[in-house]
């Protein structure tokens, strides 16, 4: 029996609206949904976004949440791409192809790319599909421009000693999660002589978004701080 397809699926930042038309029809066309949560017991965001498009369909397709737990260390992450890819390896291997829903789009910070690596050595055919990454989306409610002609974009998951060294380089930066490095994060910014514009916006397109002029320090998962530097 041939091997299913897997489809690696970004949904967009949080706006159900915002999930493409191709991404609606691969859902209600797909025999599994795998939608990671970071902890037992909460449903995954991912899902939820999706979930009015699910309930559409005729018949309903199983639905796996494996976990995805949510740290820094390389072993416990090392095992959970592990699990999840012999979850999802099993049934390709029975034919079915399996949809992985992932938050803004698969090529950008997406925990997909881990899995998807392990599954293509075992020969798994494996197709992206764009989905709105949440620094437009961010940059979009907040009303602010990330580029104009030769503008140089920096994105930054994390706060290193890499950062104060390209910085005079950079005219916008988008820093992703700023909750784990707000602190880092200020200092490198204010030890910037330029004038600059600094928007967050936190939990972007959901219902309980929120704009910020400056960085916030609440420790929301879902933040992002855009720093534009005035030329």
């Amino acid at each position: 029996m041939a091997i299913g397809k897997l489809y690696g699926l970004g949904v967009g930042p949080g706006d159900p609206e915002l999930v493409t038309i191709k991404a609606a029809r691969i859902i209600k066309e797909t025999d599994i949904i795998f939608a990671p949560q970071s902890k037992k017991g909460r449903p995954s965001v991912a899902l939820k976004i999706v979930q009015g498009i699910i309930d559409e369909r005729e018949e309903e397709p199983e639905i796996l949440q494996p976990l995805f737990p949510m740290t820094e260390d390389a072993e416990t992450l090392d095992k959970s791409w592990d699990e999840a890819a012999d979850q999802l390896f099993e049934k390709l291997s029975q034919g079915l192809d399996v949809v992985f829903v992932t938050l803004g789009d698969p090529t950008i910070f997406s925990t997909f790319s881990y899995v998807s690596k392990r599954l293509q050595k075992k020969g798994v055919k494996v197709e992206l599909v764009t989905g709105i990454a949440a620094m437009t989306a961010c940059s979009t409610t907040a009303g602010i421009q990330l580029t104009e002609q030769d503008d140089i974009l920096v994105v930054v998951p994390q706060i290193d000693d890499r950062l104060p060294k390209i910085l005079p380089y950079v005219d916008t930066v988008v820093a992703m999660k700023t909750s784990r490095h707000l602190d880092l994060l200020e200092d490198c910014i204010n030890q910037d002589p330029r004038e600059k514009e600094i928007v967050s916006v936190q939990n972007c397109t959901m219902e309980d978004e929120n704009i910020v002029h400056g960085f916030v320090d609440n420790k929301k998962y879902f933040s992002t701080s855009i720093i534009k530097f005035k030329k």
